[in-house]
């Protein structure tokens, strides 16, 4: 079907004039060139568009349907070109991105770091979820991208490979647990913990495994990222469980020793997740291309 959107302003205006005499005269157009090109589009669709009497023309049935497609394009159009214009006149793009806390706190600031300086007319509305979650606001067009673990259900979303979440536990040099290279996260639930803040995607996912071996943990801080739970880990304040990555580079600088969780749900590989990279604008589709592997 080969319509351009002269073909559709020229068809409405026939239709609100009430004669392709007046649509003519409204597009600016002979009425040759506008007879024709209402023939054209019958003939393209090989249905009557106007019924014609003397007192002009009604849209058929299918002309009542091919005129509320044409208003929707032409909405479209209008909307495009005003936000390319926002562009023009120097406003910013965004995008809406989701992810969980390991993402957010490890793995990202140095990727959007580097996007952010390539693309300054860019910006990024950043949030921390569950997986779950993030997969519900993508689906539901909340939000263009994700990131999710690959061990939540991510129905009809496109996705890629981002990154190894592997969590362990991080305790004090001097702590019975320094010298294990591995643990069960069933061993742990005795212990105070060092947590982050309530609404954190890491926590409540912790939470949620406590409670399904009937226990509860035992928080004397909450704080807001990795690096101060390993500073008060330090300090004899408690244990936290913490990306691998983060024990890492953390045990570098501070006397805290780590030990991988051997549970099947504590080593995740993380997902950026979308519905269609295809119709996503050109910069998320860069964001994308950045981050993903």
């Amino acid at each position: 079907m080969r319509f351009d959107l002269t073909d559709l302003r020229l068809f409405l205006n026939v239709l609100e004039t009430g004669s392709i005499t007046g649509g003519a005269e409204r597009s600016y157009m002979a009425l040759a060139s506008a007879s024709a090109r209402v023939r054209g589009m019958e003939e393209e669709l090989g249905v009557p568009l106007l019924e014609r009497g003397r007192r002009g023309v009604q849209p058929t049935a299918a002309g009542w349907t091919l005129a509320d497609h044409a208003r929707t394009v032409l909405r479209q159009v209008s909307d495009m070109r005003g936000a390319l214009g926002d562009y023009a006149r120097g406003l910013k793009a965004q995008i809406r991105l989701l992810c969980n806390t390991a993402a957010l706190t490890e793995f990202l600031p140095d990727d959007l770091g580097a996007f952010l300086a390539q693309h300054p007319s860019v910006t990024i509305d950043l949030h921390e979820h569950a997986s779950t979650e993030i997969v519900a606001l993508i689906t539901a067009g909340k939000a263009d991208v994700g990131i999710v673990a690959d061990s939540v259900d991510h129905g009809l979303l496109e996705t890629r490979p981002f990154r190894i979440d592997q969590l362990v536990v991080a305790v004090p040099r001097r702590h019975p647990l320094a010298a294990q290279r591995e643990v069960s996260f069933s061993n742990l639930l005795d212990n105070p913990f060092v947590g982050l803040m309530k609404g954190s995607a890491l926590q409540d996912h912790l939470d949620g495994q406590a409670e399904r071996q009937g226990a509860r943990l035992d928080y004397r801080i909450r704080v807001h990222d990795f690096d101060s739970i390993c500073r008060l880990v330090e300090k004899n304040a408690g244990i936290g469980v913490i990306s691998e990555t983060s024990a890492l580079r953390c045990s570098k600088t501070l006397a805290i020793d780590f030990a991988r969780l051997t549970d099947p749900w504590a080593c995740r590989r993380l997902m950026v997740c979308m519905r269609n990279f295809n119709e996503l604008p050109l910069h998320t589709r860069h964001l994308i291309e950045k981050i993903g592997s």
